[in-house]
């Protein structure tokens, strides 16, 4: 079966040559003279084409405009630009809204047939690419969420009970990283809507103003700089589910609107005077105590009372440390095929350790334990000298009274300022001489050079005195 080729072109001679041209090619063109036409059929018809070629202003409007809807639309198609007068703010507009290439009048067959070529190469490898991620969409089973104590097999039962139900609503509880996210992607990728959209929305990362936008949608003209349509992400997960993750967060006006989204099953975007029916599945997640935030009048009561259809809290890290058993052999795996690593012995001592910590920011805190153990690794032993867990070791940024190096885990740093700050007080520590400083790290020379350039630090020969960065 042909691909499918849709031209929009208002030049009758043009348009009639480039549809004679593709189908001798073996191309099945679509051709529409406007933007009304060819919004019809992508929107309306179902027209789902390989590769659109489209002049760029044409007598109803500026084809940009009908690529930033099918953007919000999640079509695939590359879409390739065709103008005789295009400007700078076209083509800078046109590369971030996802257009291919930008082609100026006339254009040289060869060249135009060249960049169709390579357009229709890359919308089939993104069609490859969502036709994985679709089917990836079962890749999270219940039993995703790891572990064979009480605690977490009492999770894994609920989740089986509620995926073989149609559920409108439910918040999911518990403290900072016990994995609700995870959670509420194995609830829609096991459920019954997992064929439709997941859509996940940090409710804390955005300001009031621009999560309402996010989440409502606006009108062209809404607000100042809403020189677009767009649809809200509520309509985005119309037919799937909607994740609102750090609900506790959301200011208590926008918990007003969203209540009225739920009830009436219907959104209306900022600037319009039209509703649209959505039908939406809302998993919240909040790792504060919504009813205390109610008593501090700081959440609606009606709206947690419509979301708790079913309430699932999850259990801390600390309530269920045998499943460390489970959990950290897994973590440590995925992270040697992140990095290329090959960590698989880990110590006596090193369990103990693991064991005997309270991990606060539970599985989330345990993953970037364990990752910066496996990243700092130089063979198959668990290096322990990385645990650095609060409690069992000092955290100042340099070094402890008995000379040891010690770093800070509240976040100040990153893995990557950590292992930069590692490195130069080796060399300090060593005179600044490579072989040493190596020595004291359990690494080569050579390999102490490679990280050191990374960091833009310059490791000195046996001669140099100081490095220089």
């Amino acid at each position: 079966m042909a691909d499918t080729l849709l031209l929009i072109e208002d030049e009758d001679f043009l348009g009639t040559e480039l549809v004679r041209h593709f189908s001798r090619e073996g191309w099945d063109v679509v051709l529409h003279r406007d933007l009304s036409g060819a919004r019809k059929a992508l929107m309306e018809d179902g027209l789902v084409p390989l590769v659109v070629v489209s002049d760029m202003n044409l007598p109803d409007g500026n084809a940009l405009d009908l690529l930033e809807e099918c953007r919000d639309h999640q079509q695939s198609s590359e879409w390739l630009f065709l103008t005789g007068y295009g400007t700078v703010a076209d083509s800078v507009r046109a590369l971030r809204i996802g257009a291919y290439d930008f082609l100026e009048k006339p254009c040289d067959q060869k060249r135009l047939d060249l960049v169709v070529t390579s357009a229709a190469r890359s919308a089939q490898a993104q069609r490859r690419l969502h036709d994985h991620a679709h089917n990836q969409n079962r890749a999270y089973p219940v039993s995703n969420f790891i572990g064979s104590s009480n605690a977490a097999s009492e999770v894994r039962d609920v989740l089986n009970r509620l995926i073989n139900v149609s559920i409108s609503a439910l918040i999911i509880g518990g403290e900072t990283g016990t994995g609700k996210g995870l959670v509420a992607r194995i609830l829609h990728n096991s459920g019954p809507r997992y064929k439709e959209p997941l859509v996940e929305v940090n409710c804390a990362a955005l300001p009031r103003e621009l999560l309402e936008s996010e989440l409502f949608g606006h009108e062209a003209g809404a607000f100042t700089g809403a020189k677009q349509k767009r649809r809200g992400l509520i309509q985005q997960a119309d037919g799937g589910t909607l994740f609102l993750d750090e609900l506790a967060e959301m200011h208590i006006d926008l918990q007003s609107k969203l209540l009225k989204v739920i009830e009436d099953q219907r959104v209306r975007p900022l600037g319009s005077d039209k509703e649209m029916s959505v039908d939406v599945q809302i998993i919240a997640a909040s790792n504060r105590n919504l009813t205390e935030r109610i008593a501090a009048g700081e959440f609606r009561s009606d709206l947690y009372h419509r979301l708790s259809v079913f309430e699932l809290v999850l259990p801390s890290l600390s309530d269920r440390i045998g499943d460390l058993d489970e959990l950290v052999p897994l973590i440590v795996d995925e992270f040697n095929h992140i990095a290329g690593k090959s960590v698989r012995n880990i110590s006596e001592s090193t369990w103990k350790s693991l064991k005997s910590h309270n991990w606060p920011g539970n599985v989330r805190e345990l993953r970037n334990v364990i990752e910066r153990c496996v990243l700092f690794s130089e063979g198959p032993d668990f290096p322990e000298r990385w645990l650095q867990l609060p409690g069992q070791a000092p955290t100042p940024t340099s070094e402890n009274n008995n000379g040891a190096l010690t770093l800070p885990l509240d976040g100040s740093l990153t893995l990557e300022e950590m292992e930069a700050h590692i490195i130069r007080v080796a060399l300090k520590r060593s005179n600044y001489n490579a072989t040493a400083a190596a020595r004291s790290l359990g690494t080569t020379r050579q390999k102490l050079r490679y990280r050191a350039q990374k960091h833009g630090i310059q490791a000195p020969s046996e001669t140099d005195s100081n490095p220089v960065e």
